[in-house]
């Protein structure tokens, strides 16, 4: 969420080895030919097998069938991988799967291993609004300085300057938001070799599941906590007004409203608001979490932090202030979806 804000809103594809199947006597007068002459031909005849006889027919229903579903199913996988590809475009985002690794086996699990592997992919967002300021994080998603934060992380800024965990600093622009997800696509100018992060599938979390968040609460760039997801599939709502709750940032009180439960939480969220669904952690979030990383055990992204419920602004006693293990993560696999749409300069 914003950095000033209480309550930051803040497929392996093994090689299909096709069964053995009959093959058919080879006619030299009238060679038969594949039905699709793109599919690979059937294993060569295995020496010591008798052939059949030319008059006998020989029954292949069913492994006809088995070969044919397999090749479905082949084909099936492939075009997944390549609509993810044309999806995220000539820069690639790094995503989970057999040739990302990011902890090494060993490390699986290890906080500092996972710190250390993934912190060069989170930054820190200050952006300048008219008002005020606002200070949230982002994740990298490309290496020439693509970066995903939350919408109310820069929504109406009139400038953005970013920084990367080795103390870079950059000015960033704008390229899409999606208020109803909550989710930015910001473009760092001039960037190249960043570290992209690996995106992770949201859908194989559980409830239990240990998690990393990173972020830059209260702009201490770079800031680690742990924790595990709580709960799956949490309604988180959010106000998609451009002013509501802003204007936090330094000297503000750093919330961000949002409803949860039928209860409202760091104040009003206006009368225009949208719903999401939301990965629920008790990994410390606080001010300036937003946009940040929550983090899986193997290192890879698995939600984008957008919430947080802090009773410090509505607590007189100091021990209530700061966060009281209530956080929210947009789950990774709606932001790979709405990459495209973010990416075409989308401004809903």
């Amino acid at each position: 969420m914003v950095a000033g804000e209480s309550f930051v809103m803040t497929e392996s594809q093994g090689t299909y080895q096709q069964p053995y199947s009959y093959s058919a006597p080879v006619d030299p007068v009238h060679p038969v030919h594949p039905v699709n002459p793109e599919w690979p031909p059937p294993p060569p005849h295995r020496p010591g097998t008798a052939q059949a006889p030319h008059g006998k027919k020989r029954t292949r229903g069913p492994v006809a069938l088995l070969a044919a579903v397999a090749i479905v199913a082949a084909a099936v996988g492939g075009g997944t991988a390549y609509a993810f590809q044309e999806l995220t475009g000539k820069d690639t985002v790094a995503t989970a799967g057999g040739s990302t690794t990011v902890v090494p086996t060993a490390k699986k699990g290890d906080v500092a291993a996972i710190a250390a592997a993934v912190s060069p992919s989170v930054v820190e967002v200050n952006a300048t609004l008219a008002g005020g300021s606002s200070t949230g994080s982002g994740v990298v998603v490309t290496s020439d300085g693509e970066i995903v934060t939350n919408n109310h992380v820069v929504a109406g800024a009139t400038s953005i300057k970013v920084r990367t965990s080795d103390g870079k600093s950059y000015t960033a622009e704008v390229v899409g938001t999606d208020s109803s997800k909550d989710l930015a696509l910001i473009k760092l100018q001039g960037a190249s070799g960043l570290k992209a992060a690996a995106l992770g599938d949201s859908d194989d979390v559980k409830v239990g599941d240990s998690v990393v968040a990173i972020g830059s609460p209260e702009g201490l760039t770079g800031t680690v906590t742990s924790g595990i997801v709580s709960a799956l599939d949490r309604d988180v709502t959010v106000s998609t007004d451009e002013g509501q709750g802003q204007g936090q940032g330094q000297g503000g009180d750093g919330q961000w409203p949002f409803q949860f439960g039928g209860r409202e939480f760091n104040g009003d969220t206006g009368s225009s608001t949208t719903t999401y669904k939301a990965l629920q952690t008790d990994a410390s979030l606080n001010p300036g979490n937003s946009g940040g990383a929550l983090i899986d055990a193997a290192g890879q992204v698995i939600g984008i932090n957008s919430a947080m419920y802090s009773s410090g602004s509505q607590a007189s006693s100091s021990s209530d202030a700061g966060s009281i293990g209530l956080g929210f993560a947009i789950p990774v696999n709606t932001v790979k979806s709405d990459l495209a749409k973010l990416r075409a300069g989308s401004d809903s």
